[in-house]
């Protein structure tokens, strides 16, 4: 039997959700099965409309997406929460992780880009588009220049974790701060070929998104070993 997404679309803007929902419905396993103008309202009507992801928005009045997303996976932890947002700013990325949110994507994305973000939040993954994850690792690594994160100094013997020498080579650029285009560009790879590699480094190290993957380098001292 062929399995429905069922979305529910909060955003103040009715235009906005419009075109969404006709976006989202050319697909033949999403349904938007209800809507919402601000983060309240989409409380109010999880109840009676069981969505299985709710598409937020951020900026809404009466209470805006990163505290509806708090209480929604307070109240509702089933049901996943797939920020879209105009919003690229690092402060409003952060909270929206903080509070819960599975993914974070900018409304100047692609459909394609869009419609693999569902299905990979409604497969229980995390999905933060390349921009997003760009500015997590920058954070990270502001944070830890900063000393807020804790380095472990006591040597440790190389994890590699099934790791090929490529994956290796790739995690390193990762661990630096270095884009997905531009690792494509040092190796002279297409960038679906990166992003694959990136994927099969997540699924072998058991984490879900770029800041868990981080965050194992460095509390795993034998795995961030066997990247120098």
């Amino acid at each position: 039997m062929d399995t429905t997404i069922n979305i529910m679309l909060a955003d103040d803007h009715e235009i906005v959700r419009k075109g969404i929902k006709m976006l989202l419905e050319s697909e033949s396993d999403i349904e938007v099965v209800a809507e919402a103008s601000d983060g309240q309202e989409a409380i109010d009507l999880l109840g009676s409309n069981h969505p299985d992801i709710v598409i937020m928005d951020i900026r809404m009045p009466n209470l805006n997406g990163i505290e509806a997303t708090k209480t929604i996976k307070d109240k509702f932890p089933a049901v996943s929460v797939l920020v879209l947002s105009m919003h690229d700013d690092e402060e409003y990325i952060t909270q929206s992780i903080d509070c819960g949110a599975d993914g974070y994507l900018l409304k100047d994305s692609g459909k394609e880009e869009f419609v693999k973000a569902i299905h990979n939040v409604y497969g229980g993954q995390k999905y933060f588009s390349a921009d997003i994850s760009n500015i997590l690792v920058n954070n990270y690594l502001s944070a830890k220049k900063s000393g807020a994160v804790q380095v472990d100094t006591e040597p440790a013997q190389t994890i590699d974790y099934g790791l090929t020498k490529r994956e290796r080579q790739i995690l390193k650029m990762i661990y630096e701060g270095v884009s997905n285009k531009d690792i494509a560009d040092q190796l002279q790879k297409s960038i679906r070929t990166i992003e694959t590699h990136r994927f099969n480094i997540m699924k072998k190290l058991e984490v879900s998104n770029i800041a868990e993957l981080l965050r194992k380098i460095e509390n795993e001292p034998g795995l961030k070993n066997g990247l120098k």
